[in-house]
């Protein structure tokens, strides 16, 4: 491959880290290889149609679970897949079929993709109990961030929400002390309980700890988009089911907090 995957040297040998990559990406592979061929038997012996949905992690504390819980309800004979997948994971997922359509939060301009933005979810800053900014105020600004010691995620693959914050800022004229980029959400949240660190969330992902401090960022320009992506030119019958409960329930689903 042109480069090292083993520290050689080292006793236990160890993984570089393109061997970690290479070895996460390829289990990732298998599993979702496990996945398909279960997918396929389960078409052919059930005759039922299959209906395979990506969703980034975060998009789970929305309205995703009331949207689905009412989609089974709709259509019992309906076999839903649920894949988690990064939103940058989704869009070649839905081009080589792997997935049917995809709640995410990247925008993008990818020909044979049809992107829908579902709600503009507001943003808020999780802190440190102790911090001065938990201490000071239940709502900040963009600008009084500058000089804090930023945790970011997903590090890996780019671009993605890690983006959607640093641009943010970047917009913003506000550079921080420090980015910290890490694998999950879980991770970034454990470290601001920790006391590492500040981290930029969804207002919905608030749920996740309880002990971290939350201030609604002011700023108008705080927040990220919900998406629904689907393939250009899809009339399947359980893309069209989706379409209409959407419809049907309006943006509230996809809302958890009165701040949003």
């Amino acid at each position: 491959m042109g480069v090292a995957l083993f520290h050689r040297a080292s006793r236990p040998v160890r993984l570089t880290e393109s061997g970690r990559i290479l070895y996460e990406q390829a289990l990732q592979v298998l599993g979702r290889i496990d996945q398909m061929v279960a997918m396929t038997r389960r078409a052919g012996l059930n005759q039922k149609q299959v209906l395979s949905i990506g969703f980034v992690a975060s998009i789970l504390y929305t309205g995703l679970p009331t949207l689905i819980g009412r989609l089974r309800q709709s259509a019992p004979d309906l076999d839903i897949q649920l894949v988690e997948l990064l939103s940058i994971q989704q869009l070649p997922a839905l081009k080589e079929g792997r997935i049917d359509l995809g709640f995410g939060r990247l925008r993008h301009s990818n020909d044979g993709i049809v992107s829908t933005v579902l709600h503009e979810e507001r943003l808020v800053v999780a802190v440190p109990r102790d911090s001065a900014l938990a201490k000071d105020a239940s709502s900040v600004h963009l600008t009084q961030l500058a000089a804090e010691r930023l945790i970011v995620y997903p590090k890996e693959p780019r671009p993605s929400y890690a983006d959607q914050v640093l641009n943010m800022l970047l917009q913003s004229d506000v550079r921080v002390e420090e980015v910290h980029e890490v694998r999950e959400l879980q991770t970034a949240l454990g470290l601001v309980a920790a006391g590492a660190g500040i981290c930029v969330i969804p207002s919905s992902a608030k749920q996740m700890r309880s002990d971290v401090h939350y201030c609604q960022l002011a700023d108008a320009n705080a927040t990220s988009p919900v998406i629904l992506y689907h393939r250009e030119g899809d009339t399947s019958p359980g893309l069209e089911l989706v379409h209409h409960l959407i419809a049907d329930f309006g943006p509230a689903p996809f809302r958890w907090s009165e701040e949003d």
